[in-house]
């Protein structure tokens, strides 16, 4: 079955910077697009970044120039780096394959705070 499992969560300070990984399973990883998702409390689930199979990355405005997305289909990992994190950054942060359905893992929790 499909699998998506999401680490390297943490609390940075501002300014800071993260990596999240996540790696997949069930399905041919190589062929699919992959997301990263976040969730702030109180607000609806919103889209980060996206790279395509062919490795085209799409980013939200707001994490332009400081977030970047990558892939290794050779690990079935799909990888988000965080630069310069904010205070508004604070989410759970969750991954995402589309296969007939979108796929979700259970997420990764994400605080900035000095």
């Amino acid at each position: 079955q499909v699998q998506l499992v999401e680490s390297g969560g943490d609390l940075v300070q501002p300014g800071g910077s993260l990596r999240l990984s996540c790696v997949a399973s069930g399905f041919p990883f190589s062929r699919y697009d992959m997301s990263w998702y976040r969730q702030a409390p109180g607000k609806a689930r919103d889209l980060v970044a996206t790279i395509t199979n062919d490795g085209k990355t799409n980013y939200a405005d707001s994490v332009k120039g400081r977030f970047t997305i990558s892939r290794d289909n050779a690990k079935n990992m799909v990888y988000l780096q965080m630069n310069s994190v904010k205070f508004e950054d604070t989410a759970v942060y969750y991954c995402q394959a589309w296969l007939i359905r979108p796929f979700w893992g259970q997420g990764t929790q994400v605080t900035v705070s000095s």
